[in-house]
């Protein structure tokens, strides 16, 4: 279907009030604008809004609702449903504001709406200062921390919701509220987990730490080796200090220098240890890990901004994720666990990951609705591949991991590891008492629904107290 053509004079009129840049469709560079990291995501808005500003959000936000446009929201990450991008409608696109202002003696940080990971770690990096960000540096600061946040930090810091101060958000009416737990708390709360259902987030203050130190351990086992050691790495992590996190992936071993030629190309189960402290602290914490027999290793102390870009994987690809939250990862679960290995692509990009959870994630975050939080593992199925072909196949695997491992999975979920799955996986990912606040909120703020490119929370009014 062809997007929808823009009657001139309205288009130019935008034109004269932004800062920013509105590219259509005959506009040239409009295809590299359109174009999302999911390489399946193919769709065609009537205009791509490249805001610089949050007047120019609100712009485009009213632009949008007065043309009846969709409207799609694109922070700068992954968004892997491909739910920052609309056919025929309007993308607010925030790469632009991607400015990261660092308080060392307050230890925060003021993020831009389109900012990356990437951005986030650079700036906070000279300061010996960090927070809790994705699993790669591409991932977008806004999204991530909206859906809840999960991280290599994250046993130690929290979620990166947990470290979230204060939001400025352009809500549906085009107008810029600032929330925070003395402002708009109700809606504040909300920013904790429920993702772009409320508006579009502009800028984020969040708590830095300090961490003057960064370290990892990775090890590569043949996986009809690794049985044993499975079982080894989920017993230390189950015991570790806040400061260690990880995760069990079974991936392609890819041709880096420490990988020997005879592993590039085959399937490998890696454990990766991570150590908020320095190479020393690492050895010492992971010694039961580094007695292993193993076929390849790295050991290193580096910036927590380079640890970040470790399993970075390129925009372009094919990609369809899901993630199961686990009560538990008994003996059973991880037979499973390592069979499902044997079904994945190979060669490919897909990466069939354990994260440990517990430490700070299951301590905090009082009453955000992030119930998954509870979990001590998460199975996260991360396919990634190339070839259309292969479509049938990956798609089949994910599923069958999600499928396998439900016997001992919570009804929760993470949202940012998924793609569309259904309104009763939303619903169930919050629970449902949370769900109903969220909805609340969202017909105060959002009452039309025009933030609906997302894990949907569908606005409902609260019941009327019962007459008395």
């Amino acid at each position: 279907m062809a997007p929808r053509t823009l009657a001139e004079t309205a288009l130019s009129s935008l034109r004269e009030r932004l800062t920013g840049e509105a590219v259509a469709p005959a506009d040239p560079g409009y295809d590299d604008v359109r174009t999302v990291f999911n390489g399946m995501i193919d769709r065609r808005p009537a205009l791509v809004l490249l805001c610089e500003s949050g007047a120019d959000v609100s712009h485009a936000v009213r632009f949008a609702r007065d043309h009846d446009l969709e409207i799609a929201v694109r922070g700068g990450g992954h968004s892997v449903a491909g739910m920052s991008a609309t056919e025929g409608g309007l993308v607010v696109d925030l790469r632009r504001m991607h400015s990261v202002i660092v308080n060392p003696a307050h230890r925060t940080a003021r993020v831009g709406g389109g900012a990356t990971m990437s951005h986030l770690d650079r700036a906070t990096q000279p300061h010996a200062l960090a927070t809790t960000g994705g699993r790669a540096s591409t991932t977008g600061v806004g999204g991530f921390t909206l859906g809840g946040g999960s991280g290599w930090l994250e046993r130690k810091f929290g979620l990166a919701c947990d470290n979230l101060l204060a939001a400025e958000v352009v809500t549906a009416d085009g107008e810029t509220v600032h929330a925070s737990a003395d402002d708009h708390p109700e809606l504040f709360w909300a920013l904790h987990g429920g993702g772009g259902n409320f508006g579009v987030a502009t800028a984020l203050t969040l708590r830095l730490h300090p961490l003057p130190a960064m370290s990892m351990a990775m090890l590569f086992l043949l996986p009809e080796n690794a049985g044993e050691a499975l079982r080894t790495y989920r017993d230390f992590a189950e015991a570790a200090p806040d400061e260690i996190g990880g995760a069990i992936i079974c991936l392609t071993a890819p041709p880096e220098p420490f990988v020997p030629d005879r592993l590039v190309g085959r399937l490998v189960c890696a454990l990766l240890v991570t150590c908020a402290g320095p190479e020393s602290e690492l050895r010492r914490l992971a010694a039961p890990l580094l007695a292993l027999p193993r076929e390849a290793e790295i050991v290193a102390e580096l910036p927590y901004a380079d640890l970040q870009c470790m399993l970075d994987d390129p925009p372009g690809m094919r990609n369809y994720w899901s993630a199961e939250y686990l009560t538990a990862f008994p003996d059973d679960a991880v037979r499973v666990y390592a069979a499902l290995a044997d079904t994945m692509p190979v060669p490919s990009g897909s990466q069939h990951i354990m994260f440990p959870m517990g430490g700070a994630v299951a301590r905090g975050g009082g009453d955000h609705p992030v119930p998954w939080r509870s979990a001590p593992w998460a199975v996260h199925p991360f396919g990634v591949w190339e070839n259309p072909a292969d479509d049938g196949r990956a798609r089949g695997w994910v599923r069958g991991v999600r499928a396998a491992m439900r016997p001992w999975a919570l009804d929760a979920v993470y949202l940012n590891f998924i793609g569309a799955e259904g309104e009763d996986r939303v619903i169930a990912a919050f629970g449902e008492e949370n769900y109903r606040r969220l909805a609340a909120v969202k017909a105060r703020y959002d009452p039309d629904n025009v933030f609906r490119l997302n894990h949907n929370i569908r606005p409902t009014a609260p019941a009327a107290p019962a007459a008395v």
